[in-house]
């Protein structure tokens, strides 16, 4: 058994048991049912399913005999679509605080609940699609050679999934440099009528700044490295190097219950 798969399984049970407590908290607690709770609900849900699905991983590989085609496939479509969820729930998740920033007056009257609701299953719903690629023909079991750093994914497939979140990733930059102008210019109107313009240029600004460098830089180190291998590596290359980078990009799950 190699020690990066018990390190990967070992974080999977520590996300799954994590981020149940969350959602335990969410769900017991009737004051977290705003808009904003739901998103981080889902957020919780996708890093749960990924935490079960590193275990699944894991099981379909060293306990499962014989080994099963069906299931090897099934537990990774089950990783592709949590950690789709995850990210599409942290895209989500900007795009809500950067609308309660940009429409403050008519955020609240617009973003319902059954609205949000209404966009976490859609959202859900496509990532649940991704999930099912690898039943559905994306994979390299009858052809190794084609084979990824995420086997049974194809390197062309893999590709499409890196630049996708790459994308993502950067859509997600844009949002939060928009929420920080935003962010700036309502803490200088503050100052302005209550005539504390060094106070609040120093406090506020910086504040948002920092818990903001801290959700995107969290982020960055995590899964850019692992995203920009499995772009340019194949099955080919060492495996701890994918071993090195995968479990730095699952532990974002454990860390974002702590963040949000």
């Amino acid at each position: 058994v190699s020690p990066w798969d018990i390190a990967l399984c070992a974080t999977g049970t520590a996300v799954a048991g994590e981020n149940a407590l969350v959602l335990a908290v969410l769900f017991y607690t009737p004051s977290l049912r705003a808009p904003m709770f739901l998103l981080i609900g889902s957020l919780a849900l996708a890093d749960l399913l990924a935490g079960l699905g590193l275990v699944a991983n894991f099981a379909v590989r060293y306990l499962l005999r014989p080994p099963s085609e069906a299931a090897e496939l099934g537990a990774a479509g089950l990783l592709l679509a949590a950690f789709s969820a995850s990210v599409c729930s942290l895209l989500a998740i900007t795009v809500d605080r950067y609308l309660s920033l940009y429409n403050a007056l008519t955020y609240h009257s617009e973003r319902t609940l059954g609205f949000t609701c209404a966009m976490v299953l859609l959202m859900w719903l496509l990532c649940l699609g991704v999930g099912l690629l690898p039943l559905l023909g994306w994979n390299c079991l009858r052809d190794q050679s084609a084979c990824s750093i995420l086997r049974p994914v194809t390197k062309d497939n893999a590709a499409v999934l890196a630049v996708t979140f790459l994308l993502l990733f950067a859509l997600m930059m844009q949002l939060y440099l928009q929420i920080c102008k935003i962010a700036f210019r309502h803490a200088q109107q503050i100052a302005v009528q209550h005539q504390f313009i060094a106070t609040a240029q120093a406090t506020s600004p910086r504040k948002g700044l920092s818990t903001l460098s801290l959700i995107l830089g969290t982020f960055a180190l995590c899964w850019i490295p692992f995203a920009i291998y499995s772009l340019v590596a194949d099955s080919t290359y060492p495996v701890v190097y994918t071993y090195s980078l995968a479990l730095p990009a699952t532990c974002n799950s454990l860390i974002n219950p702590i963040i949000y």
